[in-house]
């Protein structure tokens, strides 16, 4: 436990602890893998630790980071559980195994976007909250670079842009993931490869983490960064002067989820975890860590200035293809061969 001391000390957070679902405490560990944003994990760790007699160690990786710890760890689970980050390698852990079963007594609370999650998971896996794609820029660097302003995604690959863009990696990042299977979904395989291809000539970096390009956008390292429009959403609460842009084409979403690893040596601690974050209250005291998804549970509080899912152009998005392992490894492996290591 390393922030407990210094986040949300006195009476104020006190009233926002949280009453789970479930045994009302359970002595013990539990070792929680979050691929969430860090400040939201460490938030979650104080909350849950102060609500029940559980000491909670916590790492946090990006969503496919944590897949990949969950896969190599799968003959011998040093996890409990998975908590945050798009639900594709959730779903691909669900398919291969990797995860319990478990349905929460507060299922029918819940959207119905994150119950479909569970049920394309037979239940080992569930919605925690949401979030859609987008292309976010930085309005001072392209004022002064006399760049137009992007409004799709195929603008992305003007060559006025050499040099401007930056979006992660997606064989590290499950917010990169999302966008390459948005693209399919939208152009169909050749068509948004041959795009990819082409915006990467306009690529400065591929980021290992999925919030790091509207970061870098944030503070004027780069012009364009392309993540989850949330992600855009904190960094102009906190003062950047950052656009958001819903490309006109339409966009995919996430769903970000919450896993109990097969074989978890702490199972019940995990489920008093789980059905702590799936709790409204949980759930609404996001906003303060800066984090603005919305949320699955149905009476949580939606951030202020959250995009809202009914407002975007919104693809059909394919969660059980996508977050289908054959799937997941052809995309990736096509992108590793073709735009990743094509020369710019």
């Amino acid at each position: 436990m390393t922030f407990k001391n210094t986040l949300y000390a006195g009476a104020a957070f006190v009233g926002l602890v949280v009453t789970a679902v479930g045994p009302a405490n359970a002595a013990g560990r539990l070792s929680v893998i979050c691929s969430a944003d860090n400040e939201w994990c460490e938030m979650m760790e104080t909350a849950f630790e102060l609500e029940h007699d559980i000491d909670v160690s916590m790492v946090r990786k990006s969503s496919g980071e944590a897949y990949a710890q969950v896969r190599a760890e799968a003959s011998n689970p040093k996890l409990d559980i998975w908590w945050g980050g798009t639900g594709d390698p959730h779903l691909q852990a669900a398919a291969e195994g990797l995860t319990e079963e478990y349905t929460s007594p507060q299922l029918g609370d819940l959207q119905d976007w994150a119950v479909r999650q569970a049920k394309n998971a037979d239940n080992k896996t569930v919605g925690i909250y949401a979030g859609a794609l987008g292309i976010g820029y930085n309005n001072d660097l392209l004022a002064k670079k006399g760049l137009p302003a992007p409004k799709c995604w195929k603008d992305l690959a003007d060559p006025a842009y050499k040099g401007e863009v930056q979006i992660a990696n997606p064989s590290s990042s499950g917010t990169s993931y999302t966008t390459l299977a948005t693209l399919v979904q939208l152009f169909g395989e050749e068509e948004a490869f041959d795009f990819l291809k082409e915006m990467h000539k306009n690529v400065n970096q591929y980021t290992k983490s999925g919030s790091a390009p509207i970061k870098a956008a944030a503070v004027g390292e780069t012009t364009i960064g392309i993540t989850f429009m949330h992600d855009m959403i904190a960094q102009i609460k906190q003062g950047a002067d950052l656009t958001v842009v819903s490309p006109c084409e339409g966009t995919g979403y996430e769903v970000g989820s919450m896993s109990i690893i097969k074989g978890a040596r702490n199972l019940e601690n995990a489920k008093i975890w789980a059905e702590f974050a799936l709790s409204a209250k949980t759930q609404s005291i996001a906003e303060d860590a800066h984090s603005y998804q919305v949320p699955s549970n149905k009476e949580a509080r939606i951030p202020d200035g959250a995009p809202r899912l009914d407002e975007l152009k919104l693809i059909d998005y394919d969660f059980a293809k996508y977050g289908d392992a054959e799937v997941r490894r052809h995309l990736l492996s096509r992108w590793d061969d073709e735009v990743k290591n094509a020369p710019q």
